[in-house]
């Protein structure tokens, strides 16, 4: 439990249920901000903080471990919440499916020092805890066929665990993984990878990737725009069974040298 947090609204003489009125969340939500991982998303955490009458960094002193980009941490807190998240991406394993070897490979040849590579690497490790927590998230994703077979400079013992490991990830009973595969022609993916998480309020939030800085949207127009096309996206995908033994395949393949027919 997060003592400090218990003890500070014990002092204010505030329940869950009240601080969740204040802030105006779900009673269930301001109770997680009790136990240890679970902090405040960043437009209630000076709010929290003033009801209860403590700094936030003494409530939550974690936030100065995070090794996210700071442009980035708004949307680990909207994941980190979520009660449901949909992803897809069209060029790359999804980041709370990689492993660290591939992780590592998705940021080579960017401008960075060898100290800020290992900080990007953990902190996206980091993010794969909510898999694992007592209540995770609905996770479902889609991805191109392409991300599969396309080998990391030849290495294919590092896409032979990773696609081993992406394939024990869709097991999981709270993982959905499917796979557009490559004979559908021009669809709405080509456009670039999505996130759209579903918050316990349900308030719907989005992330989308460019070349540039990756952009997180609130807007509730824009969001709409997006689900749409997330739900034209998931239309194109295999089913379950068929995209988890195309990825066993991918898996197969790697590890042999050959190509299986698909």
């Amino acid at each position: 439990m997060n003592y400090a947090v218990i003890e500070a609204m014990t002092a204010a003489g505030l329940t869950a249920d009240n601080l969740a009125a204040e802030i105006g969340v779900d009673p269930k939500t301001a109770a997680r901000w009790a136990n240890p991982g679970h902090i405040p998303q960043s437009r209630h955490r000076a709010k929290v903080a003033n009801l209860l009458g403590r700094e936030v960094l003494d409530l939550w002193p974690g936030i100065l471990k995070r090794r996210e980009p700071v442009w980035l941490r708004q949307w680990v807190d909207w994941e980190r919440a979520a009660v449901a998240l949909k992803w897809f991406e069209l060029a790359w394993v999804p980041g709370l499916f990689q492993t660290k070897a591939y992780a590592q490979a998705t940021l080579a040849g960017e401008p960075l020092s060898t100290s800020e590579l290992d900080e990007l690497v953990e902190a996206r490790l980091n993010r794969q805890a909510v898999l694992h927590r007592e209540r995770p998230p609905l996770l479902i994703a889609v991805m191109d066929e392409a991300v599969l077979w396309r080998a990391v400079d030849g290495d294919r013992e590092l896409m032979r665990e990773q696609c081993e490991h992406l394939a024990a990830c869709a097991r999981l009973p709270s993982v959905q993984v499917y796979v557009v595969p490559s004979s559908v022609g021009m669809y709405p993916g080509l456009g670039g990878p999505l996130i759209l998480a579903e918050l316990p309020e349900g308030e719907q939030v989005a992330h989308v990737d460019s070349q540039a800085r990756a952009e997180v949207i609130s807007e509730t127009v824009d969001v709409a725009k997006l689900v749409v096309r997330w739900e034209r996206i998931r239309g194109e995908a295999l089913s379950r069974a068929q995209s988890l033994d195309l990825i066993t395949k991918a898996a197969e393949h790697h590890g042999s040298g050959r190509r299986a027919v698909a």
